[in-house]
């Protein structure tokens, strides 16, 4: 049985009194609203921190506001809520989906979107227990020196897994960051990096706060895929993002595709532009992005599935996205 170890639990009612309370313990603190990921990781020894500092009590950090730009999501609120409330099941339905994807339903009820957004990188060399770490000789992420991904690499590659990070990046998603310094806002495609071990430019002090969503223009369509090994519970093996721009007569102004779960930093894929901009979503443009986005990733063995067979599943992915877009302008 994996037991955690003793720690003091802190319930602030606000964020101010967060934000004190993690520089009060700063060094031995770690905060936790839905605690899917981290209590596990913590059983793993990952984790030790001496006090958590609970973000469930701040009202401030939770719940769905809607205006005339976009949507205001509470970074404490939970994945199920967002992915069954109705306003963004009819103008966000990528990110609604991505939502109800995230692992199973009593998790959803517990995971928030904050908490997947900064979800921990994971490998099959770093997610086992401390005994399984200990006899391999740890890693780069956690305790070691070497990385058993890439042999004498010296750069964490463990793998992006949160999907609704991935989904927001085509929706150019806000976050809204608060820590001992003050307040700032960062565009969610600069706010992770490549380095596996932290991949995300936010200070142990800070706390994200609430994403800002803006509403999509007229003509521009959304979709999210996934691809896991059981539809029910597991992180993705790979995930794909893509959002079309249409013109007011038809033919792609604009088109982003990200993808996930490869490396350490969801992946914007390049030279898309030239394929798609000014023709028509016809299943021959589609065939192309599909294969101009296979030339473009190469998953690690960062997760105990075949990475070619990953890669494999790229196209196909692009093809369901691309094809539900153009389903929906039917």
């Amino acid at each position: 049985m994996l037991r955690l170890h003793t720690y003091e639990y802190h319930r602030p009612g606000t964020v101010d009194q967060a934000i004190a309370l993690l520089a009060e313990h700063s060094g031995d603190v770690m905060p936790i609203a839905g605690g899917t990921d981290l209590i596990p990781n913590m059983k793993h020894k990952l984790f030790t921190p001496g006090h958590l500092v609970s973000l469930r009590g701040i009202d401030e950090m939770r719940g769905i506001q809607e205006d005339e730009a976009g949507f205001t999501i509470g970074a404490a609120t939970s994945l199920d809520r967002v992915a069954r409330d109705a306003r963004t099941l009819e103008v966000l339905p990528s990110l609604a989906h991505a939502c109800s994807l995230v692992s199973g339903p009593q998790l959803r009820r517990m995971g928030t979107i904050g908490g997947n957004v900064c979800l921990d990188t994971r490998c099959t060399y770093y997610n086992q227990t401390l005994f399984w770490r200990k006899a391999l000789g740890y890693c780069l992420k956690k305790d070691g020196t070497a990385c058993h991904v890439v042999k004498g690499g010296t750069r964490c590659v463990a793998a992006h897994s949160a999907d609704t990070a991935t989904a927001l990046l085509p929706l150019e998603a806000e976050l809204r960051i608060v820590g001992p310094e003050g307040e700032r806002t960062t565009g969610i495609g600069s706010f992770f990096t490549s380095d596996g071990v932290w991949n995300r430019r936010m200070e142990p002090g800070e706390l994200l706060v609430s994403i800002r969503v803006p509403r999509p223009a007229p003509g521009t369509r959304h979709s999210f895929q996934k691809l896991r090994a059981r539809d029910s519970i597991d992180f993705p093996m790979l995930n794909l993002a893509a959002r079309v721009d249409f013109g007011t007569d038809g033919p792609i102004t604009g088109l982003q595709v990200v993808a996930s779960a490869m490396g350490s930093y969801p992946r914007k894929l390049g030279k898309l532009d030239a394929i798609a901009v000014g023709s028509a979503l016809t299943e021959q443009v589609v065939d192309e992005l599909a294969e101009q986005a296979f030339r473009q990733c190469h998953p690690l063995n960062n997760m105990p599935v075949d990475a070619e067979w990953r890669r494999a599943m790229v196209p196909v992915l692009m093809r369901r996205a691309l094809s539900e877009i153009a389903d929906a302008g039917r």
